[in-house]
């Protein structure tokens, strides 16, 4: 390994389990010392670690597992019956989102187009955050934890969606037709894996279930190929995870997997995190930090609220409509890569994409700390609250 890659590494690492340590000592959530190691040591701070691109690149594959264990966690029923209950919710909730993000930008006299991209890019919630924040036992046993992972799905599908139509640029011909080929590409792909693992990777479970090592390399093997055959086919990698690891969660030893793949997960998770705060430029600050603020704070506010009134319209609790509501009331990541692919396909300019990731940033240290401090999760501060 280049030595150069080996000392990016170890200034990650070492540092973050420094400002982790500090993290805890001072009663912050662990994914704030992360950005703020990366604006720190990135090329906009100090400048030690200036391959943020690389680090960023190397931290999708966090994305890409999350996925798939988040896929591992759904059986095809639950995770059917669950969508049925939460479509009307994700949708009318999406809607309005995008309609106050149109808002805020259009008075701040942004172009049309980056307004209606802005908007776009409030609909989401992050997966990473919520998942990350929610205790395995939720996740696996109670009915708050199906909810909101049909929602964030539903969330999910909706902002590939969006990525699809951005990355085929669908004014023209061609990209309408690559568009169509994606649609179609889609229950290509589901019908494909729910065949391959029935016909080949079922028996070999089966046949080699004692030899750990094995089934550790199978299941990456799985969800790195399906993830990669997901781009190739022009849907995108965390689809294709999310697919693999629905298609073997009816496997007995599904959640044998799941659990050897959490620290990976976390790995490169703590990557994703860190290039997420090295990649924001500190310089154009002062000319997006009020739209951010308003975008960040009206998000904050109205998205529990939204979710709140919905869930309790659908005669859920009080309680849990709360806490989904507060779980789900930051941007996505998938914000991010809106962003990211809006500005490299010129159709938006660099000050809309930094006051989209700026927005999604703050909302995602401000919810953090509301949810480490008020809501059970595995990184709580409090020792009542905190569940594995």
């Amino acid at each position: 390994m280049d030595h150069h890659v080996i000392q990016i590494f170890f200034l990650i690492f070492s540092g973050g389990a420094v400002l982790a340590s500090l993290a805890l000592f001072t009663r912050q959530p662990l994914l704030v010392a992360y950005i703020a190691l990366g604006a720190t040591m990135g090329p906009h701070g100090l400048g030690w670690v200036t391959d943020v691109d690389l680090i960023g690149q190397i931290a999708g594959i966090g994305i890409i597992f999350l996925l798939f264990l988040l896929g591992l966690d759904m059986q095809p029923q639950a995770l059917w019956r669950v969508l049925r209950q939460v479509t009307h919710i994700t949708l009318i909730s999406s809607m309005l989102f995008a309609a106050v993000g149109f808002s805020v930008a259009y008075q701040f006299n942004f172009s049309f187009v980056e307004c209606l991209i802005i908007g776009v890019s409030m609909m989401f919630s992050s997966t990473i955050i919520g998942i990350k924040l929610l205790p395995t036992t939720a996740l696996h046993h109670k009915h708050s934890g199906e909810l909101m992972i049909g929602m964030l799905l539903m969330q999910d599908f909706l902002a590939i969606f969006v990525l699809l139509l951005l990355i085929s640029d669908v004014s023209g011909s061609t990209g309408l037709m690559h568009f169509g080929r994606s649609l179609i590409a889609l229950p290509l792909l589901i019908g494909g894996s729910v065949v391959v693992v029935r016909y080949l990777l079922q028996p070999l479970f089966a046949r080699f279930d004692r030899i750990g090592e094995y089934i550790f390399l199978l299941a990456i093997g799985w969800c790195l190929g399906v993830a990669e055959l997901a781009e190739v086919i022009g849907l995108s990698r965390e689809i294709g995870a999310f697919i693999a690891g629905i298609s073997i969660a009816t496997s007995p030893i599904a959640q044998y997997i799941a659990l050897n793949l959490k620290p990976l997960r976390d790995f490169f998770l703590i990557l994703f995190f860190f290039s997420l705060g090295g990649g924001f430029d500190l310089s154009l600050i002062p000319h997006i930090i009020v739209p951010a603020l308003i975008l960040a704070g009206i998000m904050l506010s109205l998205k529990p609220l939204v979710y709140r009134y919905l869930l309790r319209a659908q005669s859920e609790t009080n309680k849990l409509s709360w806490d989904i509501g507060f779980r789900l009331g930051q941007n996505s990541e998938f914000s991010l890569l809106i962003a990211y692919i809006a500005f490299n396909t010129q159709l938006i300019g660099n000050n809309a994409s930094h006051l989209i990731q700026a927005a999604a940033i703050i909302t995602f240290l401000i919810s953090s700390y509301i949810v480490v401090f008020n809501f059970p999760s595995p990184i709580a501060l409090s020792d009542r609250l905190r569940r594995d």
